[in-house]
């Protein structure tokens, strides 16, 4: 029995007691970085020059933390992980989820009483919290080019300089287009826009990440082999390979590749050095084909395709295609090609609009307009600059956030900001009269706006909350200029998507917590 460890067990309300001091603490520990008001925090991390990181972002914040308490220590770890889906669904939010978690926790303990059934009560929770998304899609509007830069510049705490590099980064792109964040080698940030194209297909190992914090296999100056025969043997690719070893250059497959094979790269990768990775080719049957080509145009490669009988195994160097930089993540690849348009792209943009004026088929029309656009795209870098590593760090992390939730504003459209539209929906609830699941959630979706008052020192004025609760339209307060008006023409907006995942994944946490009757731990040693 060498691997038996000894557990702790915590039952019923003093165990959930635990649970609920672990995210008081850490809400606390985040929540005053809300608004535009919001504070500052020090985190201590050796890591860095100067052994810390000062930052205003949430998750930054979140997962620095780690409590003594075994019990409480999971409540934080819960918390962390739904500000991770949050930040990574839609790139912010991530107070705003850690917030709303807290109220909900707060409510239930509030109004909920032993004669109530906890599970049928969050059965009700959840069902309500998909009225409270219809709700906030109904408060929703699309992005204009003004309101990117209000997205932007929220995004980014309130700075419009930086706001306005990432919103004309937007505006060169298109809204199909990619921004990418990188660190400048100067205290400058600034913005490049480059050709690229984006496919919908991450890489094959966690073996080929290069850069453990995003979790990207990131590669410059890049080889690219297109194929959509699989690579079963690894000899059928030795014509390339050789070479690529030899000349220590860098290689992205994009074709399928066995999972044999795919671990004989990633152990390459990871023991000899290889500058390699592979993605799967994007969708399927003759969409993949159409694709593919398009991908193979775009780089310059020649497209080794089973429908045209081409023999891989006669590949050379010179059939490869080649880009700037290639980053691919767990998802989507993005390739920054170093050539500009050229004549056989034109064409091929040419023929689609043609195409795509002649059929009826929406779906068809959709797929040879989101050709067209990849063809056509734009791939914009922010390279972001700093007086010293530390200020570099926060900056970035900032620049991170805003580029996210400006592709979720274009994406899914924006609702009003400073917590407002989530309080307009608290009344919703109410009115509806829901019971005291409509209670939970009304109580908590009032949360953030009131928090965003708390860091500014301000209070909520019984006329302005009855405004607020009843009076048709978008107005709330301005924090940054104490200015009460329409949310929408001050610029105070947040995108759908980030309102919406941080309200989505606050309520898994919560409702997960208040139905927890045992947790498990593993003993401690006591110290002596």
């Amino acid at each position: 029995m060498s691997n038996y460890i000894p557990k702790n067990l915590e039952f019923d309300q003093p165990g959930r007691d635990k649970l609920i001091k672990g995210i008081t603490t850490i809400s606390k520990a985040v929540k005053s970085t809300l608004g535009p008001r919001g504070k500052t925090s020090i985190i201590e991390s050796p890591e860095h020059v100067g052994g810390m990181t000062i930052t205003k972002d949430g998750v930054t914040v979140a997962t620095s933390i780690f409590l003594d308490d075994p019990v409480e220590n999971l409540a934080v770890q819960m918390l962390k992980d739904a500000a991770r889906r949050t930040a990574n669904s839609a790139g912010d939010g991530t107070t705003t989820a850690i917030v709303l978690t807290e109220a909900i926790i707060k409510a239930g303990e509030e109004f909920l009483t032993p004669k109530h059934n906890i599970s049928e009560v969050v059965k009700e929770i959840n069902s309500l919290s998909q009225q409270v998304v219809e709700s906030l899609l109904d408060q929703s509007k699309e992005v204009t080019p003004s309101r990117l830069l209000d997205v932007a510049t929220i995004s980014a705490n309130n700075d419009h300089a930086l706001g306005k590099i990432i919103a004309d980064a937007y505006n060169q792109v298109g809204k199909n287009g990619i921004v990418t964040v990188e660190r400048s080698q100067n205290h400058m940030t600034f913005a490049t826009v480059t050709n690229g194209i984006k496919v919908d297909r991450g890489y094959t190992s966690n073996l080929f990440i290069t850069n453990q914090k995003n979790d990207e296999a990131v590669l410059e100056d890049v080889l690219i082999l297109v194929c959509d025969q699989e690579i079963s043997n690894i000899l059928q690719i030795e014509n390339v390979l050789k070479p690529v070893i030899q000349q220590n250059k860098k290689l992205l497959i994009i074709g399928p590749v066995s999972t044999n094979v795919v671990q004989t790269l990633a152990a390459n990768v990871s023991r000899n050095g290889l500058k390699l990775c592979n993605i799967m080719p994007p969708q399927f049957g003759y969409k993949q084909h159409e694709l593919m080509q398009d991908i193979a145009l775009s780089v310059g490669a020649k497209y080794f395709s089973e429908k045209t009988g081409d023999d891989l195994s006669l590949i050379t160097l010179s059939d490869l295609g080649h880009a700037d930089k290639v980053i691919s993540g767990k998802s989507q690849t993005v390739i920054i090609k170093d050539n500009q348009m050229t004549d056989d792209i034109e064409e091929r943009i040419k023929d689609l609009k043609e195409q795509q004026s002649n059929t009826e088929i929406v779906s068809d029309r959709e797929f040879i307009n989101e050709r067209i656009a990849s063809l056509s795209g734009s791939i914009g870098a922010i390279y972001v600059g700093g007086n010293s590593d530390v200020e570099q760090k926060e900056k970035y992390d900032r620049i991170e956030d805003a580029v996210c939730a400006v592709r979720s504003a274009l994406e899914e459209g924006i609702v009003a900001g400073g917590g407002v539209s989530l309080y307009k929906v608290a009344t919703y609830m109410e009115d509806k009269n829901n019971g005291v699941a409509g209670k939970i959630l009304a109580s908590a979706l009032r949360a953030p706006l009131l928090q965003i008052y708390a860091n500014a020192g301000l209070e909520l004025s019984k006329s302005r909350q009855e405004k607020l609760m009843y009076d048709p339209g978008h107005d709330g307060l301005n924090i940054k200029t104490e200015e009460w008006g329409d949310m929408y023409k001050m610029g105070v907006i947040d995108p759908l998507k980030v309102t919406k995942s941080a309200f989505l994944n606050a309520v898994s946490v919560a409702t997960t917590i208040l139905t927890t009757n045992v947790i498990i731990t593993h003993a401690r040693a006591k110290e002596a």
